[in-house]
């Protein structure tokens, strides 16, 4: 703290300040103060319980809770009636500005320019006018690492006490715990941690995600527990993140009394956790059943979601696709047979989807299949989680031990996902498993016997992996009984019946379609994330479609609409741009915008998104104006 303090002093003196200055005091105007309140009404509103609990705990002590904006001009205060005198004489009450560029060094200017918390003691405070005081400070941030204000406690130099700051961060905390379930509303709102024990408190993650599963945002603990700053995460969804298909995710708030969900993180870390998804109608979705929010107004309660079809069948799976067909057709001869299956194919092709299907159709179709992602699971945790552990074999292993992903498929089926990124060094323990079907658990001398059906599945060249010693040749040619390759969406020729069937899944009583419009869209698509991507768009299109029938441009992501005006393949198909008319002398308001788009989309070359840019409006209107384009 006392290079903080140092770096702080030298902007003061920056700032044109010096210790003796009188500082100006002078408080905003009412007027200005309530717009300074008004303009903050969401942080004030979330701040105040959290600033009564924390002066509760410091009451009597000679000191002051306060709130500040991002720019460190005070919105609210709490304070000791015996203190009230001197933090008058400082100006310590609502409206007055305490950054550093007004004050010099203090807790509350410092902790903005530092962006972390900072305490700041008698006369570490550049001025001296402010050497009484005793200040510790937390920047209050949004979902974003925005800084949105700050939470401080100042007293009289006399009461200092260490513990102040570690109350001022955790107020500060829950703060930002409110202010991020504010900002997600129609979010499936995950907190999570690795002790079942501290879900609820200030030390659980908190992760939201779309109704689809795409990821919105982490709190600072989720952050913290993910490994993953936020930029990286946008590309994740909870499936990915967490280890589970978001349909499993409603099947588990569907039963009666659903416990804590056990999840298996990207990085391998096992955490417990209970998911929400609160709507803006006061209803909780997720929560077990629905159950209705505390209201000022009765609501009417929705009738809970039937269960999804059943959608793991191969039958089910053949849409009309050619190339689909033909890989149904040689999986469906060796079901049952003892012959290995390895399945090819871009991320999100549906590998797993296959997987699940092959297992459902097979004679082992009562017994478990268990799904192993090869690449979410780091080297040093991989051995374990699949052979399994007894008691003491490592440090931090549980007491009484755990089976293993390859015991636990005994009598099932057996998905090992991304087979190519499994570690070189475990490989051949693997193939000495499939060859002789015995399990030995680390720290045991006792093999067990397995019996299993093994399909794997792999985004890799895995032949390019093994020359370059990446992968095994012998394990490859054990696992490549039969080797089929599911074809990216792009490829496949039956979009529209896939769709339909997602529609159905989302909603089974038919109620909404694709217009034409989006559907020529789909086709143009490149999908780089495949069903994946798909999915995720469809769920979501439905919830903004809401009561609507059709669903149009206007219910499609940002994001899908720039891949597609981006993309030169979007106009292939289409009928040139029309090259621009001058206005007509008369031309009504419609016949001049129109104009004025075509002018637009002729400067930037057909690019959609740039004449979209240019124009000050969305992609949506430049669609909707000129449908030729669709």
């Amino acid at each position: 703290m006392a290079a903080a303090i140092a770096t702080s002093h030298r902007r003061s003196h920056e700032y044109g300040l010096y210790p003796g200055v009188h500082p100006d005091f002078a408080p905003l105007s009412g007027s200005d103060l309530s717009f300074l309140v008004e303009r903050n009404r969401i942080l004030h509103t979330h701040a105040v319980p959290a600033m009564e609990t924390l002066y509760q705990q410091i009451a009597n002590t000679h000191n002051m809770v306060l709130l500040t904006d991002a720019q460190g001009v005070i919105v609210h205060s709490l304070g000791d009636a015996d203190f009230l005198e001197k933090a008058n004489r400082v100006a310590l009450t609502a409206g007055v500005d305490w950054s550093e560029e007004s004050k010099g060094t203090n807790a509350i200017g410092t902790a903005i320019a530092e962006h972390a918390p900072a305490t700041v003691h008698a006369d570490q405070h550049f001025l001296a006018a402010n050497h009484f005081l005793t200040c510790s400070a937390a920047p209050i941030t949004d979902h974003g690492g925005n800084v949105v204000g700050v939470l401080d406690v100042s007293g009289d130099r006399r009461s200092f006490h260490k513990h102040t700051m570690a109350l001022v961060r955790m107020s500060a905390l829950m703060i930002e715990n409110q202010l991020f379930a504010a900002a997600f509303e129609n979010a499936i709102t995950l907190h999570f941690h690795a002790r079942p024990e501290f879900i609820g408190t200030l030390m659980a993650g908190i992760a939201s995600f779309t109704p689809g599963g795409r990821f919105l945002a982490a709190n600072r603990n989720g952050l913290f527990q993910l490994g993953l700053s936020c930029p990286a995460l946008q590309a994740h969804t909870f499936s990915s993140l967490f280890g589970l298909p978001l349909s499993a995710l409603y099947d588990h708030y569907r039963s009666a009394a659903p416990g804590l969900l056990d999840l298996n993180m990207h990085n391998g870390v096992r955490v417990r956790g209970r998911a929400e998804l609160r709507l803006t109608n006061g209803m909780h979705v997720l929560t077990g059943a629905f159950e209705p929010m505390p209201a000022a107004q009765p609501v009417a309660q929705p009738a809970p979601r039937p269960a999804p079809r059943r959608m793991s069948s191969l039958r089910y799976l053949n849409t009309g696709d050619a190339q689909l067909e033909q890989v149904i057709a040689k999986v469906g001869k060796v079901l049952g047979r003892d012959v290995p299956i390895l399945v090819m194919g871009e991320t999100g092709t549906g590998k797993e989807l296959l997987a699940q299907a092959i297992h459902n159709d097979s004679p082992r179709a009562a017994g478990p299949f268990v799904a192993v992602n090869c690449a979410s699971i780091p080297e040093t945790l991989i051995e374990s989680e699949l052979f399994g552990y007894e008691e003491g074999a490592f440090t931090g292993a549980r007491k009484k031990g755990a089976s293993g992903r390859l015991l636990q498929a005994n009598g099932g089926t057996l998905f090992l996902d991304e087979i190519g990124d499994m570690p070189y060094s475990l490989q051949a323990r693997l193939l000495r498993v499939l060859q002789e079907r015995m399990v030995t658990p680390l720290g045991s001398g006792k093999s067990i016997p397995v019996d299993m059906e093994l399909i794997c599945a792999t985004n890799h060249d895995l032949r390019k992996r093994i020359a370059d010693g990446l992968f095994r040749e012998d394990l490859y040619y054990r696992l490549n009984g039969l080797v089929v390759k599911l074809p990216p969406l792009r490829e496949r020729t039956d979009l529209e019946t896939v769709v339909r069937k997602i529609l159905v899944g989302e909603r089974e009583d038919g109620r909404h379609r694709i217009s034409d419009e989006v559907l020529a869209l789909f086709r143009r698509h490149r999908w780089p994330g495949n069903f994946r991507q798909l999915n995720n768009l469809l769920r979501t299109a439905v919830i903004m479609a809401g009561d609507e029938h059709e669903i149009g441009l206007r219910h499609m992501p940002d994001d899908f609409l720039d891949d597609i005006a981006d993309t030169p393949a979007a106009f292939a198909g289409t009928s040139a741009v029309p090259a621009p008319a001058a206005p007509v002398a008369g031309a009504n308001l419609e016949e001049l915008e129109l104009a004025a788009i075509l002018q637009a989309l002729a400067a930037n070359g057909g690019n959609i998104s740039a004449t979209a840019r240019a124009l000050g409006v969305s992609r949506n209107t430049i669609y909707r104006k000129l449908p030729h384009l669709r």
